[in-house]
């Protein structure tokens, strides 16, 4: 019996996908739904840990129905998913609560605290990763101090991709990625006590599942799970790095020698650069920006602004809202559809517009939970499409900063992203990044923000 197919997941923030390819790469199958979460009155923004694992898992059982063969020839099953956030589970291994997703903003003060405390200097240094509102860290402080309950009755923190994960392999854990950047330090890979006792989370050490390198090591498909996917028990099932560092593979940051940079825009923007050993890293006075670990030694050092495509969420559900009011319903689709041509035939400079739409702040190139969105430059001669070219315009030079901090604007640029034609343009990029970048285009499917 052959087993040559391979199956990715990636649960994302709000669209859950899963792909089947062959040995040589060429795609088979594709399935995906909506995932969902929850905006809540004070900043939070959560995620169904529960119902996240049934459309995963029905997700793959789709998958596996349009195969060409059946699920006897699945050599292995890969996991990956959003980043940052927390997922709290019990001795049970169930839910304690909903998983606190990377946008949430209710440890802002907390951020704030610790960034202007003595701790920020031992946890930037050891991690090389700057803090920021949306990491588990972060948060686990905020629970600590404001909900010390939920810590009291967790057994494990893990991330999205951790959790899934566990419900296919009954195995916690967290990679090497997204461990690394959050609580190790990067010159060794291990858990840092130094950053543990810095954060004052020692009394919940316990809480850090131990570090699996999915290149090396992979768990085994449950019965249970087995009966909810369509795979067969047994299965190998690697625990991969965080999203976007399977992106940065897959979008060519692996080569020492180039000097190519990997942006993805999707629901955040994550401008990548590669570091082949730890010596070579690079610590800004910024204290900002992520080190994220390779399995191997190298590493990806990025800048993050806390939103992308959330910015052009927002103007198109302006659009749909103005619209409704005149009892005009549009899709988003509908509203993307000819918007390219309109946006890029506007004017530039007739708009100027700081990205900053995320209740939850800016966390790159500078960190700042109350950073928001403005418009500005604007007369009586602006109209639409000059403000949603200034939008455009805006993702474009938040990009440029980003790569700045990382030292320089690459001579090329890999972009990827469920993004409009608009942020992808050849005009935009080489006008505010630089003229000698080349910019390599290799989309996700989806639509703005779902990621």
């Amino acid at each position: 019996m052959r087993s040559d197919v391979l199956i990715g997941v990636d649960a994302g923030t709000s669209v859950i996908k899963a792909v089947a390819y062959d040995l040589s790469g060429r795609q088979l199958a594709l399935s995906h739904r909506r995932n969902v979460y929850r905006s809540l009155a004070d900043g939070g923004v959560e995620q169904d840990m529960a119902c996240t694992w049934r459309n995963t898992s029905a997700v793959l059982m789709e998958l596996i129905d349009r195969l060409p063969g059946d699920a006897s020839n699945v050599l292995a099953l890969a996991v990956t998913g959003q980043g940052d956030g927390t997922w709290l589970v019990d001795a049970d291994g169930e839910p304690v609560h909903d998983g606190w997703l990377w946008l949430d903003a209710r440890s802002a003060d907390t951020a704030r605290d610790l960034a202007n405390s003595e701790a920020i200097d031992t946890i930037y240094q050891e991690t090389a990763t700057g803090l920021n509102v949306c990491q588990m860290r972060t948060q686990l402080v905020h629970m600590a101090r404001h909900q010390p309950e939920l810590l009291k009755r967790s057994a494990a923190a893990l991330h999205c991709k951790d959790w899934l994960y566990f419900k296919l392999t009954g195995v916690i854990a967290s990679d090497v990625s997204e461990a690394g950047f959050t609580f190790c330090s990067y010159k060794t890979g291990a858990y840092s006590e130094a950053v543990i006792d810095a954060l004052g989370l020692g009394a919940h050490r316990h809480l850090l599942p131990p570090i699996v390198d999915g290149t090396r090591q992979a768990g085994a498909l449950t019965t249970e799970a087995a009966a909810v996917t369509g795979l067969p028990a047994g299965l190998p099932v690697c625990l991969g790095g965080v999203d976007v560092m399977c992106c940065a593979l897959g979008a060519g940051l692996h080569d020492a020698a180039a000097d190519r940079g990997v942006t993805i825009l999707g629901s955040t923007g994550m401008h990548m650069r590669f570091v082949p050993t730890a010596d070579q890293v690079v610590l800004n006075p910024e204290r900002s920006g992520y080190t994220m670990p390779f399995p191997g030694g190298a590493f990806a050092q990025i800048q993050t602004n806390m939103a992308a495509t959330l910015n052009i969420d927002w103007a198109l559900g302006l659009m749909r809202e103005m619209l409704l009011d005149c009892g005009v319903e549009k899709t988003q689709d509908e509203l993307l559809a000819g918007l390219d041509d309109k946006i890029l035939a506007a004017r530039p400079g007739a708009a100027f517009y700081l990205p900053y739409i995320s209740s939850a702040g800016e966390r790159g190139p500078f960190a700042d939970p109350s950073a928001r969105a403005a418009l500005t430059g604007m007369d009586q001669n602006t109209g639409w499409f000059d403000i949603l070219r200034g939008i455009f315009d805006g993702l474009v030079l938040a990009t440029r900063d980003c790569y700045r901090a990382l030292g320089h604007v690459p001579g090329e640029i890999h972009l990827t992203g469920a993004l409009p034609g608009p942020a992808r343009s050849r005009n935009s990029w080489p006008r505010h990044c630089g003229h000698r970048s080349r910019l390599w285009h290799s989309l996700k499917p989806g639509r703005p923000g779902q990621s």
